[in-house]
């Protein structure tokens, strides 16, 4: 991904504190480097940058499948546990949990709203911030983590758990706007860097309730200037037609410093819009959004945006394997032009790597296999039935390689996953506490339903 976007058919990569220093034919790096204290054997392997996701929800590794199907129930699902049926805990091994399946699927940078949508972030209590930082710093992997406000009316009804202890509370917007700004102030370049906060305010469109809506926007102008204030990007979830030029007519909040998720069915005036501003997108699309209308990522691209792609997160029905999601935006987009042609191969494998860390003002740090940069490199196995002859191995990569083909990811230099195997944390007891969490979480709210009942002609129909 280095701005000749070379593809070095027997290369090696060199690595001292924690940046590259070298990148070239192996036996020149090799011999450059006689005394390097480890060397990996990436014989029938890729090397490439770590992806990045441009666009998650913490939570959602919790509660996935809820619902079964039923968008309603999976919304009312996320609004009760994660306001009413989580604590600290709940934040923290869910946080682990993401951060240990995006780093064994080769992504080493995410962004991640602390919570679902924007009707339930958990950012009322500076406790739910630290938990979540302090699980993706012991993993290991880079995540810009998004606080914000939920959507109105305020004061807010929330609740947090100690250990089997509810105390419930109402909660106004100054206490969400205090937290956010005491986040960034505690977090924003902790941990070597690896951990970045952004700031984020829920989209506001023709569905959102319409009583609050002076309220809406004097509070997304006094989050949008705290993000300029506190030099930190700004986000929002959730655009469709219309919300776009509606955001900017009553804030002037697109920018350079900015992106926004989805982006479906957007008129050509709110392309322009992206376009002129500089305003970045992230693109889900195996997300529900992306059924519901389409994101025209090619002809953003074309007009200069800059797009990445995300994932959207783990829940209801979707995975953290940028590779299964890159093959998925390829016919997504040559379907709705009926053209094969649409959203080569090596574009998408750019929207999760420079493109990405151009998007989000990292490309001076990661993004691409350059000396200088900072060590984020994985390795994807080749030498598979479903992988091999080893032809064209950026096709091969791209169209059939999946996140468990991954097979060694360091971070920063640090290797942190080796032969498939994660190092940084004891992953199985992790998982062991999850589930308990998870069912505390479950039994609190009297979500049983959500997990355990199949919907109405869920066999022998082909629809719900």
């Amino acid at each position: 991904m280095d701005p000749q976007r070379r593809v070095i058919e027997d290369g090696s990569v060199a690595i001292e504190g924690g940046r590259i220093v070298a990148v070239g034919p192996a036996d020149e790096v090799a011999a450059a480097h006689p005394h390097a204290t480890k060397r990996i054997d990436a014989r029938h392997k890729a090397i490439l940058p770590g992806l990045i996701d441009g666009h998650t929800h913490a939570g959602h590794a919790m509660i996935r499948t809820a619902g079964a199907g039923d968008t309603k129930a999976w919304y009312d699902t996320v609004h009760d546990i994660y306001n009413h049926g989580s604590g600290p805990e709940f934040w923290r091994l869910e946080a682990a949990m993401a951060a240990t399946e995006r780093l064994r699927f080769g992504t080493t940078t995410a962004t991640a709203l602390l919570g679902g949508g924007d009707s339930a972030m958990r950012c009322d209590d500076l406790r739910f911030v630290d938990a979540h930082c302090q699980s993706v710093a012991e993993v290991g992997i880079r995540e810009i983590v998004v606080v914000g406000h939920p959507r109105g009316p305020y004061p807010a009804d929330y609740s947090i758990w100690e250990g089997e202890t509810r105390h419930r509370k109402a909660v106004p917007f100054e206490t969400f706007r205090d937290v956010c700004a005491a986040a960034v102030d505690k977090w924003h370049g902790a941990v070597d860097g690896r951990v970045r906060i952004a700031l984020l305010s829920p989209v506001h469109h023709d569905a959102a309730p319409q009583d609050n809506v002076a309220e809406h926007w004097a509070q997304t102008r006094e989050m949008r200037e705290l993000s300029r204030s506190k030099g930190v990007m700004w986000h929002q979830d959730g655009h469709r037609r219309g919300s776009i030029a509606w955001l900017q007519r009553e804030t002037g909040a697109l920018g350079e410093d900015a992106w926004l998720s989805h982006c479906i069915d957007i008129t050509e005036e709110e392309m322009r819009l992206l376009a002129e501003t500089g305003t970045r997108v992230a693109h889900n699309a195996s997300a529900a959004f992306s059924i519901r209308g389409r994101c025209p990522a090619p002809e953003l691209i074309d007009m200069g945006v800059l797009v990445m792609l995300s994932t959207d997160a783990t829940a209801p029905d979707r995975s953290a394997d940028q590779f299964r999601n890159m093959w998925q935006c390829m016919h997504y987009h040559r379907r709705h032009f009926r053209d094969d042609k649409v959203m080569p191969v090596g574009k998408v494998l750019e929207m999760v790597t420079i493109d990405a860390a151009k998007a989000l003002h990292l490309d001076h740090e990661i993004g691409s296999l350059e000396v200088g940069k900072k060590a984020d490199v994985i390795t994807v196995d080749l030498f598979k039935p479903h992988m091999m002859p080893l032809h064209m191995p950026v096709h091969r990569v791209v169209c059939f390689a999946q996140g468990s083909d991954v097979s060694e990811v360091l971070v920063d230099g640090k290797l942190l996953v080796e032969n498939g195997e994660v190092l940084s944390i004891d992953w199985r007891a992790m998982l062991r506490d999850v589930q308990v969490e998870a069912d505390a979480a479950i039994r609190r709210t009297g979500r049983d339903a959500a997990f355990h009942t199949l919907p109405p002609n869920f066999w022998r129909h082909t629809h719900y």
